[in-house]
């Protein structure tokens, strides 16, 4: 018995595994956090277990939609913490899925970036943190087209025929034909969202593309020369290509928010306080936001992001809540007027 009892200690020092008290603690011990795969810096799951000795069983689903029925059928238990798109949230939290934080346990939540507090999802944020934003904007090379864009509807000028690739978000799309006409992205007014299909079909003979996968290497191929894009492909195609032109629509920019919430009857609450925490530590949100290409929604973080992430991980100062929109849950009515002049707008462009 003491000869395997010293091998282990002897395999433990030549790996140098070597264990703080919180490790020696909890080693043994996990939180679940449910979110998509690729949320986080590797190095961030290590400081969490540094601090705190728990190790992270990283469960994954691919649509906010499957988290959502997973969590209602667990009753709001199994997951310590969850990080899903705002919409959804707001669902969960309707149904009395999520807990109310304890702010005493978080000394890090005043790194909060304002601008993504009190939204729709969460009016006086008692449930959630903002983790990351993805922003709606254009991505363009200068050296394919003669167009100066400044907004969302520079996109329909003739001179961009079947040159200009668009992420497959219904909602997103049908909105950008609803702000080029002076309406809100979450307009419920039945006839100005079919005012929207028109200025929409006006705008198919410009569309090469609709696709939600990788678009970034359409424009840095110059198969495209402009494209609406998911802001994580805005982030690849500017650090691969800086001479490409990031633009913030004048019309206004719609956005959207991840954020973290902990399940009303999580098995580890304190623990989940905890990760939560270190995920607004500053530094690390620093490296998941640089590792993710998402916005920061963390304003400690803000001056630490390296200088080529700057431009598209970070609001220019002078931005504020005015020029921004986040893109909501509507009526039903609305919502299936957007699919029907979803379908006739992919129709007009050659797509079914």
């Amino acid at each position: 018995m003491k000869k395997a009892v010293l091998f282990a200690v002897a395999v433990l020092v030549l790996s140098g595994a070597i264990f703080t008290k919180a490790q020696a603690e909890g080693r043994h011990k996990s939180i679940t956090v449910f979110t998509w795969a690729g949320a986080f810096d590797s190095s961030v799951i290590k400081d969490f277990y540094k601090k705190t000795g728990y190790r992270i069983n990283y469960v994954n689903f691919d649509l906010d939609e499957t988290m959502y029925a997973k969590l209602k059928a667990a009753k709001g238990g199994d997951y310590d913490v969850i990080i899903a798109d705002d919409y959804i949230i707001e669902t969960a939290i309707a149904e009395g899925l999520v807990d109310k934080l304890d702010k005493s346990k978080l000394k890090n939540y005043g790194n909060i970036n304002p601008l993504y507090q009190g939204q729709f999802y969460d009016k006086t944020d008692e449930y959630t943190i903002p983790y990351a934003a993805g922003i709606l904007s254009i991505v363009y090379d200068p050296a394919l087209t003669k167009v100066d864009i400044q907004g969302y509807g520079d996109l329909w000028d003739p001179s961009l025929k079947n040159n200009v690739g668009i992420v497959g978000a219904f909602r997103d799309i049908d909105g950008v034909a609803l702000k080029t006409l002076g309406y809100s992205f979450n307009d419920e007014n039945i006839e100005h969202i079919k005012a929207a299909g028109e200025k929409l079909k006006e705008l198919a003979p410009n569309i090469r593309l609709i696709k939600d996968d990788n678009m970034q290497d359409d424009l840095l191929s110059g198969e495209i020369a402009a494209g609406i894009m998911y802001t994580s492909q805005v982030t690849l195609a500017k650090l691969a290509k800086p001479s490409l032109k990031l633009v913030f629509p004048k019309e206004g920019i719609g956005f959207g928010i991840m954020a973290a919430f902990i399940p009303v009857n999580a098995p580890n609450k304190e623990a989940a306080h905890a990760f939560l925490d270190v995920l607004l530590d500053a530094q690390n949100a620093k490296k998941n936001l640089e590792y993710i290409g998402y916005y920061s929604a963390n304003t400690a973080a803000d001056p630490l992001i390296s200088p080529k992430y700057k431009e598209f991980l970070t609001l220019p100062k002078e931005f504020s809540q005015d020029q921004m929109e986040m893109i909501q849950n509507i009526s039903p009515e609305a919502e299936a007027e957007h699919q029907i002049i979803w379908t006739e707008f992919k129709k007009a462009t050659g797509r079914k």
